[in-house]
């Protein structure tokens, strides 16, 4: 049985596996490997897509997956931690508003 563990931060989204019997960390995985980018339209905003931290989250779970050799069902929580004050808003079907 693994942990996988989800931090999405303002510059990088982080994940890592956990043996569940261990407690070792079995693989650690983050992108992209530049910060990703933020945008400030005007002073004191700051916006980020959360498409792309979506994108992320899932490059980097596949990947490690791959890495670890470990089968997903093997997987029996998943954590996720968030940036400070972040929001994302959506309408009323689910959608990101663009």
């Amino acid at each position: 049985m693994y942990y996988l563990g989800i931090d999405l931060g303002s510059s990088s989204v982080k994940l890592s596996v956990l043996n569940a019997e261990t407690g070792k960390t079995e693989c650690s995985v983050g992108l992209p490997e530049a910060e990703m980018e933020i945008n400030a339209p005007k002073f004191g905003w700051a916006e980020q897509d959360p498409n792309l931290w979506w994108k992320y989250v899932c490059h980097a779970t596949k990947r490690i997956i791959k890495e670890t050799k470990i089968n997903s069902k093997q997987i029996v929580s998943v954590g996720i931690s968030y940036q400070m004050h972040g929001i994302v808003l959506i309408d009323k079907k689910g959608i990101i508003p663009i």
